[in-house]
């Protein structure tokens, strides 16, 4: 039990963590991933999974200058009820930073997350990163105030901030992940121009969503 009353889960009910990004981009996909199991790789996919294969080089930590390096550590949250792994964190010296088990002085964690494309239009990518650095703030007692998403696409970092509101996002968008994940529920949603370049679009078959239902068209004929 927590300090404001909320009970956590248990490893029993951890979801992945990069579901969270499925979610916010459609809960169908999510829904279609997690619960039914269905998947399909198109080009988008497979690049994306070169690219997270090099950062998740578990073998691999480094420091440059006051920059420690690590790749594909495993993070939890009992509180968030998930579990993934980060593709990159660092570690910069910092007078406020905590603690790391081989290497002197204090450090201050910096998740970077890569990503094959593009910045998107809404905070799929930047809440995954955010519940990243939640977990990692319930695993090592400490605050992380942002990180940095990397496009493969632009070549560039966008920092983040983990401010209040994407905290709060976080939280209630994998409170209904376990929700429907419990139910078994697979949502409808509206058809939209991110539909033709996902994965799952034959499994999807969005087109049927506009289409009105067996119930709607017998109410209009009778």
């Amino acid at each position: 039990m927590y300090a404001d009353g909320l009970s956590g889960y248990s490893e029993e009910e951890f979801l992945p963590l990069s579901g969270l990004q499925h979610f916010l981009f459609c809960r169908r996909q999510w829904a279609l991933i997690h619960i039914e199991e269905l998947w399909a790789e198109n080009l988008r996919t497979v690049d994306g999974d070169l690219m997270h294969e090099r950062t998740h080089d578990e073998a691999f930590t480094e420091k440059r200058g006051n920059t420690i390096i690590s790749r594909g550590i495993s993070v939890h949250s009992y509180r968030l009820g998930v579990s993934g792994k980060c593709d990159v964190v660092e570690f910069h010296r910092d007078a406020s930073g905590i603690g790391i088990n081989g290497w002197e002085g204090l450090w201050q964690p910096f998740p970077v997350e890569y990503k094959h494309g593009e910045p998107k239009e809404n905070n799929c990518d930047a809440a995954q990163l955010c519940a990243q650095a939640i977990c990692f703030e319930e695993m090592l007692c400490c605050l992380i105030p942002r990180g940095a998403l990397f496009y493969g696409q632009t070549k560039r970092r966008l920092p983040v901030e983990f401010t209040e509101e994407l905290r709060q996002e976080v939280k209630k968008a994998l409170e209904e992940m376990h929700v429907l994940y419990k139910r078994g529920h697979t949502p409808q949603v509206k058809p939209t121009k991110g539909c033709n370049a996902c994965s799952l679009k034959e499994g999807c078959l969005p087109v049927l969503m506009k289409r009105p239902s067996v119930k709607a068209y017998m109410e209009e004929r009778l």
